[in-house]
């Protein structure tokens, strides 16, 4: 019997196109370890409920292990699987010492959400960008949105910040940012849950008839906001990330 490990994480920096490569199929896998930075955040549940029910299909088991967004805990995590020649597959990013990579276009995802905003805006006004932890798949969103402003001449990122992708610390920097920049029209979150955040501090300053938000993640919680009544969130591009880990397995 062998096990697979896949992981979620952001050990290199490095850039790897949808698919798998280098890989062996095990003859039988009887457990999967699915290592993540943050079950909080429902890009990362949304894996694990793919893995969950690809490992199903082959009546195999999961292990969830939630780095909390501590990558040196991650990498230690990754590292025990290595040592154990458990095969790992790096999912949404690449790492070190994986036997494989599943991947989406991350700068296509954060292309189409700043698209989207771009043109709602029509073409004009000053934005801010709410970043994130500095892992390939969230500087490819960032890079996907700011090569896509080029387009539009009269779009200006007049900010950015790092958030911690998490609701809580988008609200706070977008507060920071909307005090700094008040002529601000639109706001690109890198994940749904920081753009959501940016979403409570526009509200919070009052001004959710002059602020337009977009994210990345199709998260449920996504969707919701975009159905509420009077939200300043319109848009949200998708990785489908159960599917990546789906494919993973």
């Amino acid at each position: 019997a062998r096990r697979l490990a896949l992981t979620v994480t952001g050990v290199a920096m490095a850039f790897s196109f949808a698919g798998v490569a280098n890989a062996t199929s095990p003859k039988k896998i009887t457990s999967i370890g699915l290592m993540v930075q943050d079950m909080s955040n429902p890009f990362f549940s949304a894996m694990e409920r793919g893995a969950k029910r690809a490992a199903k299909s082959i009546g195999a088991t999961v292990n969830t292990q939630d780095a909390q967004l501590d990558l040196a805990n991650q990498n230690t995590q990754i590292d025990a699987f290595i040592q154990q020649g458990v095969n790992v597959i790096a999912v949404d990013t690449p790492a070190k010492g994986a036997d494989a990579v599943v991947m989406t276009d991350a700068v296509q995802a954060g292309e189409k959400s700043c698209d989207y905003l771009f043109t709602k805006l029509g073409g004009q006004g000053n934005v801010l960008l709410v970043d994130g932890t500095p892992i390939q798949t969230i500087i490819d969103r960032i890079n996907g949105c700011k090569k896509v402003a080029k387009k539009y001449p009269g779009i200006k990122i007049v900010g950015q910040q790092a958030s911690k992708n998490d609701r809580a610390s988008g609200l706070m920097v977008t507060t920071d940012m909307l005090t700094a920049n008040p002529g601000v029209k639109g706001i690109f979150g890198m994940n749904d849950p920081s753009a959501l955040g940016a979403v409570l501090a526009v509200e919070q300053a009052g001004k959710s008839s002059n602020i337009i938000v977009t994210g990345v993640d199709g998260s449920p919680e996504g969707v919701a906001e975009l159905k509420r009544k009077g939200s300043p969130f319109i848009g949200t591009a998708t990785q489908n990330p159960g599917a990546m880990v789906e494919k993973a397995v």
